[in-house]
């Protein structure tokens, strides 16, 4: 007791000389129960650093603090501490007990007892019996070893880095040596028909897999019977199935076939130069020589003709022209109006087809003003309306030539005064002017 006693009058007597930090230091190292391992050695004058007094529940929080890495798995539930259900509910220090000396390995880890599949990297195949230095090197922490394929299997890649980084594409870790099935629909070219078949080194020669051609002639050129006639696209005509069997459809190309020009054979249009096969694909291209409209309806042929029957016209819409046909132009054939295969110069007036030798031009040469293309004889015309002489009383029932009674050239103008057509029937001999309608009306001229 006398000896205890005896010891705290010391401690009592150093704290009141010494200063407040080193009074500090004093009752650390009263209370230290050995020293740090190395990699907290910087740690060890301040213990405020791990360990807060008198309260051992924040110490996890000042170890994640300083291994955000940790944290950051812990919290995303990744990697080792992420993962591990015994991590979740225990403190960092009942694994990584500190104080136990510079040398000693606080990880505790026994490599014999390490369960790899609860860490980012299950080990399957050839990795399971791996000693742990061949991917975890000594001055590297366990969780920066690498997990992508090359990063370890790089110097032993034989296709150089062409085919990528994701060796797991095509390799397992069962046995390196044997590929799985590769998918080459994922590529930019798909096999089909006889290239599923094919040995991958047919094409991959020499263990090439980047820059290979993908057009058919980059491999079929030597199979070319054409000799290039045909162009580069051997898919047009030839398919993956069967090269030796091919059948070109014209019809995906820009010149569909119809009619008599399926019936022809390929050299009638294609000649045996390819350089100069540079096809038109108008008709005038293929039958100016058969032109007998000499180029007066222009270039589109079809507008009347069909590739049925080239002499055959029943495509061309009259009623698309500046003479539209109706009433009984209809019927009436091509020739009867377009005397010369220049069919514009046909002309569009009526007397230019019908001679006038009823009214004999008395009624001018507009003869749509009274009759229709329905028929010549059926006709109308309002006076009322479509003059400045309005027809009353006696005059409904004269003649037209009666008044209309001279040929004209252009449209039939009368002078509406009275005097002009009444001058020999006036008794006042001109007495009283031309305007007999100031006293006489066109019921009777009596009154």
């Amino acid at each position: 007791m006398r000896y205890v006693l005896a010891v705290l009058i010391a401690i009592a007597a150093a704290l009141a000389l010494a200063s407040p930090a080193a009074a500090q230091n004093v009752i650390e190292r009263l209370v230290n129960p050995g020293p740090l391992v190395a990699a907290h050695e910087k740690l060890e004058a301040t213990c405020t650093s791990c360990h807060t007094p008198f309260s051992r529940e924040t110490q996890n929080g000042l170890c994640l603090d300083c291994h955000k890495p940790v944290a950051a798995d812990i919290a995303a539930k990744t990697g080792f501490h992420g993962r591990s259900r015994e991590v979740a509910n225990s403190q960092c220090r009942r694994c990584h007990t500190d104080h136990i000396g510079r040398d000693a390995d606080i990880t505790f880890l026994d490599p014999t007892l390490f369960d790899h599949a609860i860490t980012e990297f299950a080990l399957t195949g050839g990795h399971v019996g791996l000693a742990c230095a061949s991917c975890h090197t000594a001055k590297a922490k366990f969780r920066e070893a690498p997990t992508a394929c090359d990063a370890c299997h790089g110097k032993d890649d034989p296709h150089k880095g062409e085919l990528g980084a994701d060796c797991a594409k095509c390799h397992n870790t069962g046995n390196w040596q044997k590929t799985t099935a590769f998918d080459h629909a994922t590529t930019k070219f798909a096999l089909l028909g006889a290239h599923a078949k094919a040995e991958c080194r047919s094409c991959h020669a020499g263990g090439q897999y980047v820059g290979l051609p993908l057009a058919c002639v980059g491999c079929h050129k030597a199979d070319d019977v054409h000799k290039g006639k045909f162009g580069t696209k051997c898919q047009d005509c030839h398919a993956a199935q069967a090269w030796a069997k091919a059948k070109f459809d014209h019809d995906r190309s820009r010149f569909p076939l119809h009619g008599a020009h399926k019936a022809l054979a390929c050299s009638d249009c294609h000649s045996d130069e390819p350089e100069k096969d540079r096809l038109p694909l108008t008709c005038i291209g293929c039958h100016q020589k058969d032109d007998v409209h000499k180029g007066g309806f222009g270039p589109d042929c079809g507008k009347c003709h069909n590739e049925a029957n080239w002499k055959e016209v029943t495509n061309f819409d009259h009623d698309k022209t500046r003479f539209p046909l109706i009433g009984r132009h209809k019927a009436v054939t091509c020739t009867d109006c377009h005397k010369s295969s220049d069919f514009k110069k046909a002309p569009m007036q009526c007397q230019s087809c019908h001679e006038d030798n009823f009214h004999k031009r008395r009624l001018g040469p507009d003869c749509a003003a009274c009759h229709t293309p329905k028929g010549w004889l059926q006709w109308r015309f309002d006076h009322n309306t479509q003059t400045r002489f309005p027809l009353t009383g006696v005059h409904v029932r004269v003649e037209c030539h009666t008044c209309h009674d001279k040929p004209v050239t252009g449209k039939p103008v009368l002078d509406t005064v009275c005097g002009s057509c009444h001058a020999k029937d006036d008794v006042h001999r001109g007495s009283f002017g031309q305007n007999c309608g100031q006293c006489h009306t066109t019921s009777t001229f009596r009154r």
